[in-house]
């Protein structure tokens, strides 16, 4: 299970400097599809071989009217709930100020390992003044230069010790493992409630527990799988807390633990930021998806082809990734909620498919000569030969060419295409890789 560090401070210490520094290796692999602007504040980041999930919060901060000192704090609080460790990034050049102490007074209580980081320390004659932070109780500050990556070497062994160890996971044997996800209010407790049958509210959750009932074991109706509980269907008890935020912090540990996201839309009110942020974080971790509209029955005078509309319409949005299933349905009413468990028990199958090495050149050389990479200054592009990976999370193919680097992104998309279209890869991403033969 990935390790969750939240960066936290107040403003213009440099957090999201030091999270782009943390996070832009991944960048290249990650390949950022086009997302939301929110998408800056998640990122993967891997050091010594270990990976582990970033997450700014003072990104997600809107300072509105109510009072700064609030905001931050409840920044703090978030990521006290959420992350396995906190990086609380104060500023050298500044100094101590009055909301870092408030802030480290919130940390002091929590139960969670925390980092003091003193950032912007870009010379060496700034070092000596972290020594300052020694006053807020929380240990020896890291010192670091964001900007030049001074330190951070240090800092990242230091994080990589604060880890829990990498518990192995509770589930047995290979069964797919199922999160449903979506934003507050789509359905997902109705749904998780109409799935296991009985109205069990979902595992209370006081802050600074750990969540250790991540998975629900589920054996009925012939299936057998792991239902990832997504803690975050508790009410809050304020109603102005910036639900957006919280839902998609919520979602990620879900995400990342799981092989398919069902991911829920509540048909009354159509796409929404929100749903494309969790969207953007089931891509960015490269897991199947089964988009689920809900409170369909709750739409006025239906046209016969609302659902065709309807339908293009969310392949639209979250494009260019188009290829998964879409079903309409009505939770109260139990309608079409058996048909969610077999499209996602199929999504998992295509995601784990092997196609053999023989049959994708018999079936794709041909077209690659019918319709070649476009030649570039002159020189022509040669695709020779195609191989799926082994042992990859999802189906990863390489086609080996001369002039591997000439190969542009839409003719790479329309090679997933094809691929799409002669075998069942429905709902599951895939890699096209071309390489050098």
């Amino acid at each position: 299970m990935g390790n969750i560090v939240a960066i936290v401070g107040r403003p213009n210490v440099g957090k999201s400097t030091l999270f782009n520094r943390l996070t832009k290796s991944r960048r290249a692999i990650v390949n950022e599809q086009a997302g939301t602007t929110r998408d800056r504040q998640y990122g993967k980041s891997e050091w010594e071989g270990r990976e582990f999930s970033v997450i700014d919060t003072g990104g997600w901060v809107v300072n509105s009217s109510d009072v700064f000192e609030e905001e931050i704090k409840r920044h703090v609080m978030l990521a006290i709930e959420e992350a396995d460790v906190i990086l609380f990034v104060v500023d050298v050049q500044n100094g101590l100020t009055d909301l870092d102490e408030a802030v480290a007074q919130i940390l002091r209580r929590s139960e969670k390992p925390i980092m003091l980081v003193a950032n912007k320390t870009d010379t060496f004659d700034l070092q000596y003044q972290a020594a300052e932070f020694y006053k807020l109780g929380l240990g020896e500050p890291f010192i670091l230069s964001s900007i030049n990556g001074l330190g951070s070497g240090e800092m990242l062994d230091e994080l990589l010790k604060r880890f829990k160890s990498e518990a192995t996971d509770e589930t047995e044997e290979e069964l797919p493992r199922f999160a449903v996800v979506g934003r507050p209010n789509a359905g997902k407790s109705s749904l998780i409630n109409a799935l296991i049958g009985e109205d069990r509210t979902i595992v209370t959750d006081i802050a600074g527990t750990t969540r250790d009932s991540i998975y629900m074991r589920f054996n009925k109706f012939g299936h057998d799988f792991y239902l990832v509980d997504t803690a975050g269907i508790r009410k809050k008890a304020k109603v102005n807390e910036d639900l957006e935020y919280y839902s998609v912090v919520r979602s990620i540990r879900a995400i990342e633990n799981s092989d398919v996201c069902i991911l829920m839309l509540d048909a009354t009110r159509g796409i929404e930021s929100q749903d494309l942020n969790i969207f953007s974080l089931i891509q960015k971790n490269k897991k199947g998806l089964v988009v689920v509209v809900n409170k369909w029955d709750l739409i006025e005078n239906k046209e016969a082809n609302d659902t065709k509309i309807f339908e293009k319409s969310i392949r639209e949005r979250l494009a260019p990734f188009t290829d998964f299933p879409i079903i309409f349905t009505s939770v109260p009413n139990k309608q079409r909620i058996l048909k969610v468990l077999d499209t996602a028990a199929k999504v998992y199958e295509n995601k784990k498919r092997k196609i053999a090495t023989a049959k994708l050149n018999e079936v794709l050389l041909p077209i690659i000569e019918k319709s070649p990479p476009p030649a570039l200054k002159g020189k022509y592009i040669k695709i020779k030969y195609i191989t799926q990976l082994p042992n990859t999370f999802i189906p990863t193919f390489v086609f080996f060419a001369n002039l591997p680097q000439y190969v542009k992104e839409p003719y790479r998309r329309f090679l997933e295409n094809k691929i799409r279209d002669k075998w069942e890869l429905h709902g599951t991403p895939i890699n096209v890789f071309i390489r050098h033969k």
